[in-house]
């Protein structure tokens, strides 16, 4: 094992994956001479060459149409969409190309496109424009795969999986969690789409968190250990959804919280908590809390950043709101 960044880590299994397939190439705005805007791509221009590490004109759509007609043909592209909240501007070429072309040609093609891009932003105070974790936009698209990478060693196994998927795989990173450490093996290593991690064991009530959120949530059950038992997991892929971990935690603890740095309003978290109800509705004992942004951009004043993200202080809230807790 070595103490790695969530960046690291990130850079790590893209070159590990490039290395392993000739096929396989990067592309997106900033990803080669500047090494990315969060230094994430730093060094492969140097090991990979222009070929295959494609800086390219401000055009998400043109990077994701040329990824999609790539991966059609046979290559892995990996594209980098700079923010989440860029990706709107490529979203024909997800919704009505890449995700439905193994479905309109009858099974006999396959897309394996990753595309890399970036949730949060907060605490940097990047603002509405910077600031959106578009994840479960995604969600509702047919023929794609979801993915919410969340510490250094879920990162890499995550993104080296989602490389050699045969579909299409939305690679949500967070821009509060490049500098997070934790340990990595040294070797190479892939975690399967579709498993979720059970992050700390626990007793009385169950936290359900994704990305930055999940951290707020360690934080909590630590200060919270010797009063309340909390048990954390992480969904690690948002699509396919680890149902059975999920409901396995709910049978154990009978008290659900679901936290996410995204809407409320038919959103990831509101999703698994219907889930969860589905699942083990006769062993809950409260209804499931749900924790997620309002109808509201994300603003740029730190306080009011703090009104509508989630944060710690609101997670241990609703812990001691649970009922009968």
């Amino acid at each position: 094992m070595a103490v790695k960044s969530m960046r690291e880590a990130i850079n790590d299994a893209l070159v590990e994956e490039m290395e392993r397939d000739d096929s396989t190439f990067l592309i997106g705005e900033d990803v080669a001479e500047a090494g990315g805007t969060f230094a994430v791509t730093r060094g492969l221009l140097e090991q990979f060459g222009e070929d295959r590490v494609i800086d390219t004109p401000i055009s998400e759509a043109a990077i994701m149409g040329g990824s999609a007609g790539a991966a059609l043909t046979g290559s892995r592209p990996i594209a980098e969409i700079m923010y989440s909240d860029f990706i709107g501007l490529a979203v024909d070429q997800i919704l009505n190309q890449a995700g439905l072309f193994r479905y309109m040609f009858g099974g006999e093609t396959s897309v394996p496109l990753t595309v890399r891009t970036l949730n949060g932003g907060p605490t940097f105070n990047a603002a509405p424009q910077h600031s959106k974790s578009l994840h479960g936009l995604f969600m509702h698209m047919a023929g794609v795969r979801v993915v919410v990478a969340s510490t250094p060693y879920d990162s890499k196994g995550l993104l080296k999986s989602s490389i050699r998927s045969d579909d299409p795989v939305l690679f949500f990173e967070h821009m509060q969690a490049y500098n997070r450490e934790g340990e990595v093996p040294d070797t190479s290593y892939t975690l399967p789409l579709g498993e979720a991690a059970v992050e700390r064991s626990g007793a009385d009530v169950t936290v359900v968190a994704t990305q930055q959120q999940l951290q707020h949530a360690l934080s909590v059950a630590e200060s919270l250990e010797g009063e309340i038992s909390v048990e954390i997991v992480s969904p690690r892929t948002l699509k396919p959804l680890d149902r059975e971990t999920l409901a396995e935690s709910a049978k154990k603890t009978g008290r659900i919280v679901v936290a996410d740095e995204s809407l409320i309003q038919n959103g990831p978290a509101s999703y698994i908590a219907r889930v969860i109800e589905d699942e083990a509705f006769y062993h809950l004992e409260a209804p499931v809390t749900v924790l997620g942004i309002d109808d509201t951009p994300v603003p740029f004043s730190p306080s009011l950043v703090d009104a509508v993200v989630p944060g710690e202080e609101d997670i241990e809230r609703a812990i001691r709101d649970l009922p009968r807790l």
